[in-house]
């Protein structure tokens, strides 16, 4: 079992020629509401990836959350700690996507942030019932440290992908099995440049310093740079055409957890959640993105 612990969001997608400068009106192209939100992502990535999901969150009393329930019901996820707040909408995200498939996205977090401590001592069943718990930065960071040590005290193997970026004490960060920032998540975390292979080393270092015990920094089309304390390894992504990106780092980290509940080695699970990933890019949306475990086994196979 991953219980998957954060946000579920309805994105508002528009495509453009590129992202609008600040001030900037672009006319766009087609428009697309998704289910979204990086929590939910993770979780749906893990489901349609082959994984048992469990996924504790929080939506709103409204459509949006409705749909949300019933979208990850569809996908196999258990939603029993899905929680609806009274006082707050659902979260929403607006996103543009350029032509060469990068985004910008703003998000209001609306019952996200309602998704407090008390929550997770509601659903320890999800926890304890769980072999690895998966966190990100879309929920109140008071609910993420409450989760890490309810599932550091019951030996659950946790991975947290640093997203959206902001700083985290050395405290949290030595209770964290896994951690996976991107480039500038990394950056952020470390206080140092992260643009090469080499930097990327260097910033992995001084994160296992800071008490991660395995890290892997994601870097784009170069594939991600995986570091355990002792040696690092560069394990190479596959080349596709991009459409969109959106929910691209929330496919890896999904795929990548049920790859090691399989039992797959770190450098395996790696290849398998960069060939879910590189599926996901080819595609508009977020959740509509995410690929099935038999398509994530073609591509391998044909790579």
């Amino acid at each position: 079992m991953i219980t998957v612990i954060g946000s579920s969001n309805t994105d508002m997608i528009l495509k453009l020629a590129r992202i609008p400068a600040p001030g900037e009106t672009l006319l766009g192209g087609a428009f697309q509401m998704a289910a979204g939100g990086k929590g939910a992502n993770q979780a749906v990535a893990a489901a349609r990836a082959g994984g048992k999901v469990n996924f504790i969150a929080c939506v709103g009393q409204d459509v949006f959350g409705t749909q949300a329930i019933e979208g990850f019901q569809k996908d196999g996820i258990q939603t029993d700690y899905i929680f609806q707040a009274e006082a707050s909408a659902s979260g929403v995200a607006l996103i543009f996507v350029s032509e060469e498939g990068e985004n910008s996205i703003g998000v209001a977090s609306g019952a996200n942030a309602m998704l407090l401590p008390h929550h997770l001592d509601q659903a320890l069943p999800a926890i304890d019932a769980a072999s690895m718990v998966l966190l990100q930065l879309e929920t109140p960071i008071s609910t993420i440290s409450h989760a890490v040590d309810l599932a550091h005290a019951r030996g659950k193997k946790v991975i947290l992908n640093p997203a959206p970026a902001q700083a985290l004490s050395k405290e949290l960060i030595s209770k964290i099995d896994i951690l996976t920032p991107n480039e500038s998540e990394a950056s952020l975390l470390t206080q140092l440049a992260v643009h090469t292979h080499q930097e990327a080393i260097q910033a992995a270092k001084k994160l296992g310093d800071m008490g991660a015990k395995e890290v892997i920094i994601t870097l784009g089309k170069e594939g991600a740079l995986y570091y355990n304390g002792q040696k690092s390894l560069l394990i190479p992504g596959f080349v596709v055409e991009a459409q969109d990106t959106t929910a691209a780092g929330d496919t890896f980290n999904g795929s990548l957890a049920v790859a090691l509940t399989e039992g797959k080695s770190m450098e395996e699970a790696i290849k398998f959640a960069h060939a879910a990933a590189a599926i996901s890019v080819t595609r508009t949306g977020a959740q509509p993105s995410v690929p099935s475990r038999e398509e994530i086994d073609t591509f391998l196979a044909a790579h």
